[in-house]
């Protein structure tokens, strides 16, 4: 008898039989409440009404269309919309199917626009398990051992991660921006360097948003020595951060009024849990990616595509991006009074519904078991919830953007009984 690999492991023993809203049922019809999301993709929900009735109408006219061999409507009409949301002036776009493969078709954009060979990444960072992405990845030696000789070309850079370096995050933003620029003049020449690849938030590197004054600086080293500057927004874009992009956050600051990405990468959120990601930039830089560089099976999928188009509808209508600003703040509050009465929960972090509670030990050290602990008492009072960090301690939620304020109390409740045995 087949079974699935054994190198695919569950971080909670719920075997779902149907979702709704924040909801996952069992084949017991016990109910759980997700704080997931399917790592961040389910935006509207589980199975949302909307969404659920774009696909069937799809499916019923057209389920394959690939887009190199002829264009469908679906696929038109979500360029036409996401130009409503995207940054002025990122007017050019591709399809892809995950995160991780648009984040290789950035890279190849990247190297062919410039002709230049390196990327400077940053400490913590996640883009990806396919070979270009995971030579881009640092957070966590688990998603690159054993594969290499990696991607030749990677320069990594500080993270200013404040709490990580113990500093605030002023002088957090200082010290990464000395970092790279030491990394400029030591490994990676500015004449050689095609891109940096940067998230606003640490996804997998523990959830720690990017402090005010770090994008404008890299914004401000990009333009002086013709460097792209690639947003990551797979896992924060579609307004999971109380923005439409995270990134945005910095455009409210006046030292970063205006920042634009080069390139901004989307994926997870965009279709509800249909499989679809995508590529951003200027038509005149798009164009200068190689003839055949671009293309693929699956992406720019006519299923997919009407899910990402009823999703845009309802964060319209449903306010969505403003709800996740609220709900954020309601649920970074509540982990903060469960975090002063949990000694092992040494800070509390995130930005909009991306929020993280990280365990450590009373030496400051991280503490991997406490955080699975908690994490797995959780999953056992019904509340499903996810590990990240370099050292897997940082327990992280990602509620759908349709939570309402009594699962984000109902949710802390839960996570009040499960922090104390992680704290034990």
């Amino acid at each position: 008898m087949s079974q699935l690999s054994p190198a695919l492991k569950q971080a909670t023993p719920v075997v779902a039989v149907r979702g709704e809203g924040l909801h996952l049922y069992d084949a017991d019809g016990r109910r759980h409440l997700d704080f997931t999301s399917g790592v961040g993709v389910t935006s509207t929900g589980h199975c949302h009404p909307k969404v659920v009735e774009a696909v069937r109408e799809q499916a019923g006219r057209l389920i394959h269309g690939q887009y190199t061999t002829v264009l469908h409507d679906q696929l038109l009409t979500l360029t036409e919309r996401l130009g409503e949301v995207l940054p002025s002036g990122l007017d050019s776009l591709f399809y892809a199917t995950a995160g991780t493969e648009a984040v290789e078709a950035a890279l190849r954009l990247a190297r062919h626009a410039t002709g230049r060979q390196n990327v400077i990444v940053f400490e913590g960072s996640f883009h990806g398990r396919t070979m270009g992405a995971a030579s881009l990845t640092t957070a966590g030696t688990r998603f690159r051992a054993g594969i290499g000789p990696l991607m030749p070309g990677v320069a990594v850079a500080p993270f200013p991660a404040a709490f990580r370096l113990g500093l605030s995050e002023d002088e957090a933003v200082a010290y990464a921006l000395r970092g790279l620029d030491e990394v400029l003049a030591t490994v990676s020449a500015p004449a050689e360097t095609a891109a940096m690849f940067v998230e606003p938030v640490l996804g997998e590197g523990g959830y720690v948003p990017a402090p005010p004054g770090f994008l404008a600086g890299l914004r401000e080293r990009a333009d002086r020595h013709g460097i792209l500057l690639v947003v990551d927004e797979v896992q924060t874009g579609f307004g999971r951060t109380g923005r439409f992009w995270a990134h945005e956050h910095e455009s409210a600051h006046p030292h970063g009024a205006g920042l634009r990405p080069d390139v901004l990468i989307t994926a997870k959120g965009l279709a509800s849990g249909f499989p679809l990601s995508a590529i951003a930039a200027p038509a005149e830089l798009m164009g200068r990616a190689w003839p055949g560089s671009q293309g693929g099976t699956y992406g720019g999928n006519p299923v997919a595509c009407a899910a990402a188009l009823a999703t845009l509808d309802v964060l319209r209508e449903e306010r969505l991006v403003e709800n996740a600003a609220e709900q954020g703040a309601r649920l970074l509050a509540g982990l903060r009074e469960v975090a002063a009465g949990t000694p092992g929960i040494a800070d509390v972090r995130g930005l909009g519904l991306m929020a993280a509670s990280e365990f450590c030990r009373p030496d400051g050290t991280p503490d991997p078991d406490a955080a699975r602990r908690a994490q797995q008492s959780a999953a056992e009072h019904g509340l499903l919830l996810l590990l990240c960090g370099i050292h897997l301690n940082v327990v992280r939620m990602i509620p759908a953007l349709v939570v309402t304020a009594e699962q984000i109390d109902e949710g802390l409740e839960l996570w009040a009984k499960a922090a104390s045995a992680g704290g034990r």
